[in-house]
């Protein structure tokens, strides 16, 4: 029986043809390699090499042995190979799910992340209204879902992300453009776009301003952020939208103002209940979480991302 490290000082005795080709290799002394080669010779009753001329030649009893070990050494080259695909992520697929609001600046901004660390990696990434991420996860089509909102279900957890303000946006001219905040009874005396009492973020607005007392004109419904803000830049009306949908500059042509009253919200990443996350969910996640937390309220350039994007 031959141990590994036999095998190691064998097969470099092959390849170089020398006693010191091989020490060269391995990185060990020469007389260490004869006497390692010559006791491997004496317990297996076997003549591996002849010499002639100072070199080493396989004796063609031999030949069967340097077969199977260059078949070894081609088995560990292909698992080093695979090994290397691996890191890389070459022979996996990241396949994350995402609530529209957090996949319009943040999730680009967490891919890049982890496109650097993964270069190789296959990435499917699903845009999902609420209501879809319950399926989404718990049929397998994906590992993780970027949620604004936590659902009750027995089958999935939710491990938070960041927290974030509400905004109102208003097109360039506007009469409330150009100031720093407005608040819930200045908002309700323009037309308004979008709030929906049943979402999560229009669910902050509509507690506001029924705490207040405040009847608010709703003249178009839309139910996607970037819809939203497509319709006030075409001076359609004014919104509430969500920090992280405009975070970074990402949407140019409208101007943002801090509400007076709070509106903070707590975002979430859900997951199937029991289900091990890969390794490369675990790290977008992370990377996600650092992107969204670097504009959080608390930070104190929250504001500054967000209003950012009124200076496009």
């Amino acid at each position: 029986m031959m141990t590994l490290r036999q095998v190691e000082v064998i097969r470099a005795v092959m390849v170089t043809g020398t006693i010191g080709g091989a020490a060269k290799l391995l990185n060990v002394s020469a007389p260490g390699i004869s006497r390692l080669v010559k006791y491997t010779e004496r317990s297996l009753g076997i003549r591996f090499f002849q010499r002639q001329n100072g070199r080493y030649f396989p004796t063609p009893e031999a030949e069967n042995i340097f077969e199977q070990i260059n078949g070894v050494y081609k088995k560990v080259d292909d698992l080093s190979e695979i090994i290397s695909k691996i890191g890389r992520g070459g022979l996996s697929e990241l396949r994350i799910g995402s609530v529209p609001s957090i996949s319009q600046v943040m999730v680009p901004r967490a891919i890049e992340r982890v496109r650097r660390r993964y270069p190789d990696l296959g990435i499917d990434i699903n845009i999902l209204k609420l209501e879809e991420a319950i399926d989404y996860l718990l049929l397998g089509r994906g590992e993780c879902v970027a949620m604004s909102y936590r659902l009750e279900h027995s089958g999935l957890d939710f491990m938070p992300l960041a927290s974030g303000e509400l905004y109102c946006i208003v097109p360039p001219g506007h009469e409330l453009a150009g100031r720093k905040q407005v608040s819930a009874a200045e908002i309700t005396r323009y037309p308004l776009i979008g709030i929906d009492p049943n979402d999560p973020y229009g669910r902050i607005m509509a507690e506001i301003f029924a705490r207040h007392r405040l009847d608010y004109n709703i003249t178009i419904r839309a139910r996607f952020g970037t819809t939203v803000c497509a319709l006030v830049k075409a001076g359609l009306g004014i919104a509430i939208i969500d920090q992280f949908t405009v975070a970074h500059g990402g949407y140019p042509g409208i101007e943002l103002l801090k509400i007076t009253e709070p509106t903070r919200f707590d975002t979430y990443i859900a997951v199937k209940r029991g289900a091990p996350l890969s390794l490369h969910v675990e790290y977008f996640i992370e990377q996600l979480r650092a992107e969204m937390r670097a504009v959080e309220p608390s930070r104190g350039n929250g504001k500054a991302a967000a209003v950012r994007g009124r200076k496009k």
